[in-house]
């Protein structure tokens, strides 16, 4: 009979790691004598994440010593101790390859049952001093795995692990851990993953992913962040046509050789120029297409900030006829199908990918009730007015509600704007907003932020809000204590030559120095580009990011690889010069 050898339990404590700071719970100690095992938790543990660890799914993690023997073996160790992989409960036997998920075990007083593998991050590399222990851990086999916790009750080091009952659908830990990390993905075998009662929501919800979206990639791992890529590399497009919209903004139609067939844009994507202005050394932006979709035509529209580079080299240099390299569309702030009402708010030229989506409404003649919501100077700085009253006019169930916060004497309230003022939490108000209705915000960080807080207490769901950013992605970097947010910049130190490595985002190229950085992700890192990141080695595909531009090799190499058209920046260097879109 199987039985527990230790109880472990610790507290989350900071240890310096790489130059930072990291919470985290991973260090767990043996305890003597009887340790009461709660619905959450074993008394006296914790956990410095709860968003990877924890909670009722997670209340208590087991490790097989028979593993210990295999990583003392792998690794040439002899000195592990319990709770060296972060477990609570150090056991003999429960193999990973035997104990089922919705398995039920008698330890002591206390109930429990299997419900997940464990999802390995960087954190038990910190314990073990060895940063390829998460990819090892899942790569193996032998994960480990957790229990939710059925009756609470005293457990102690030497009880019996009894099982009381077999888990519906006798699928094994390794099983399940193979299934979501490693291809193939058979269908039948997510099927009957999913169909596991005892399975946690998370890897359920993973599960689906994988079996909605059997394309290259991992649906079930990679961010939403990662996804709808698009083919790596850039087109030449003919400048047919640029319109002044304000004094500040110009639309500019980019369109296709002749006979050519452009990647169709969903409605709010955006695309990368790469611009060569003055001694030729290029530049890459980031522009949200404004017009309708169309497979010959893309329209950008462009505001001239001061001493903007690249806006400044297009409103002043670019005309008609010259030709412009471009990717192809981009990015996962789009209009989703749903029959929801739809919000379409912005704040100066964060109008432009906003207007795609109303130009897609207008033009599927949307039967759901669309709000325009736009904050603009005066009458002389909104852009695409007129454009945006056609398209309302077309809609069954639209209108409109505008802010300028200093109207000029000749702007009519009630024609031209319905309200002085920024959008404040009366103007949300005055526009009667629907709380089922999915909201979609573009413009100036600020705005995005006293508008998400606004919303909040309107009513809407965070989850029904949907965001842009070009100034930089979102950062994701678990237990890591936070310092002052620094801007993009270059590394200390950077090589004279080596293949050059572009944040389309953050605005700036690099050289990359394969000496100073294992991963592009170690260099985005040393710039202080945002990135999100977990396992840091080719596992947990947090990381998974926009190749714009050029290929890249790996090493070590992934479990299962990126979509076509991303890249896993933890495991990923460069094959010559690359675009990344962070």
């Amino acid at each position: 009979m199987a039985r527990l050898l230790s109880v472990n339990v610790g507290l989350p404590r900071e240890v310096a790691w790489n130059g930072r700071t990291v919470r985290t719970g991973i260090w767990k100690n043996p305890v003597a004598g009887r340790r009461r095992v709660r619905r959450l938790n074993v008394d006296g543990d914790g956990q410095g994440d709860l968003a990877g660890h924890g909670g009722e799914q997670r209340a208590v993690f087991v490790y097989q010593i028979e593993s210990y023997r295999h990583w003392e073996a792998a690794l040439g160790r002899a000195d592990f101790v319990p709770g060296q992989f972060g477990e609570n409960f150090t056991v003999e036997g429960l193999a990973d390859d035997e104990v089922c998920i919705g398995d039920r075990y008698r330890i002591g007083e206390a109930l429990f049952e299997v419900t997940q593998p464990r999802v390995t991050c960087y954190r038990v590399g910190i314990r073990l001093d060895e940063p390829r222990m998460p990819a090892l851990l899942t790569a193996s086999g032998r994960p480990g795995f957790y229990f939710r916790v059925l009756e609470e009750g005293e457990v102690a080091a030497g009880d019996a692990v009894a099982k009381v009952a077999d888990g519906a659908g006798g699928m094994t830990v390794a099983e399940v851990n193979a299934l979501l990390y490693s291809p193939p993905h058979p269908p039948e075998q997510l099927r009957r993953a999913i169909a596991l009662p005892a399975l946690s929501p998370g890897w359920r919800g993973s599960f689906q992913a994988l079996l909605d979206n059997p394309a290259d990639g991992n649906a079930g791992l990679a961010p939403a962040a990662a996804g709808h890529p698009a083919r790596p590399g850039f087109t030449p497009l003919k400048v047919a046509a640029i319109v002044r919209e304000t004094a500040e903004v110009a639309s500019i139609a980019l369109e296709a050789p002749a006979g050519q067939t452009l990647a169709l844009a969903l409605p709010g994507q955006f695309v990368v120029l790469r611009l060569r202005p003055g001694d030729g050394t290029p530049i890459l932006r980031s522009y949200s297409l404004s017009g309708r979709a169309s497979a010959t035509r893309y329209r950008i529209s462009v505001k001239l900030e001061p001493n903007g580079l690249a806006g400044g080299y297009l409103h002043h240099q670019v005309k008609v006829g010259d030709v412009l390299e471009v990717s192809a569309p981009r990015g996962t702030f789009v209009l989703e199908d749903s029959a929801r009402p739809v919000v379409l708010l912005s704040a100066g030229i964060g109008a432009t990918p906003v207007l795609a989506m109303l130009e897609a409404l207008a033009a599927a003649a949307s039967p759901r009730p669309v709000t325009w919501l736009h904050a603009a100077r005066d009458g002389a700085h909104q852009a695409f007015a007129g454009e945006v009253r056609g398209l309302l006019a077309a809609l069954p169930q639209a209108r409109r509600y505008v802010c300028f916060s200093r109207p000029a004497a000749d702007d009519v309230a009630g024609r031209d704007f319905d309200a002085a003022g920024r959008l404040s939490a009366a103007a949300l108000a005055a526009a009667a907003l629907s709380p089922e209705a999915e909201v979609y915000l573009c413009g100036p960080p600020a705005f995005m932020a006293d508008m998400t807080a606004l919303l909040g207490a309107a009513g809407v769901p965070a989850g029904r809000i949907r965001t842009e950013r070009f100034e930089g992605g979102e950062r994701l970097e678990p237990g890591v204590v936070e310092a002052a947010a620094r801007p993009p910049h270059r590394p200390a130190h950077e090589p004279a030559s080596g293949p050059m490595v572009a944040f389309a985002r953050s605005g700036l190229a690099v050289r990359w120095d394969a000496a100073a950085y294992p991963s592009l992700l170690d260099l985005a890192e040393a710039c202080d580009v945002p990135v999100r990141w977990s396992c840091r080695a080719g596992v947990c595909h947090s990381c998974e990011s926009g190749l714009v531009s050029g290929t890249v090799t790996y090493r070590p190499e992934p479990l299962d690889g990126p979509a076509d058209g991303n890249l896993l920046l933890c495991c990923a260097q460069p094959a010559g010069d690359v675009v990344l879109d962070l």
